[in-house]
């Protein structure tokens, strides 16, 4: 496991990013494909909802991709909607 920006974990093992809040883990799965990071589920366990959990982990995700060079390609609703409502992660898209 690899700790990337905002205590944001790669747990290379699951193939997902983490972010452990409150006893509680929110996670991004993810695919690698050449240098695109395929997004297709992201989730925040009930507790954390309405926390900006979710919003932590992507803004941990996004500064992974940036840091490695990678593209992102969002599947999941969530994280489209997280890109569409952060502009500046544009650059990143596959």
């Amino acid at each position: 496991m690899t700790q990337t920006s905002n205590a944001v974990t790669d747990n290379t093992d699951l193939h997902r990013f983490e972010l452990v809040e409150q006893g509680e883990t929110a996670f991004a799965d993810y695919r690698l494909s050449g240098d695109t990071l395929i997004l297709p589920h992201v989730e925040a366990p009930s507790a954390l909802r309405g926390t900006g959990a979710a919003g932590r982990l992507m803004d941990g995700v996004v500064a992974h991709a940036r840091e490695r060079r990678l593209k992102l390609r969002p599947v999941c609703s969530y994280a489209v909607a997280w890109i569409r409502r952060h502009p500046e992660a544009n650059d990143l898209l596959a």
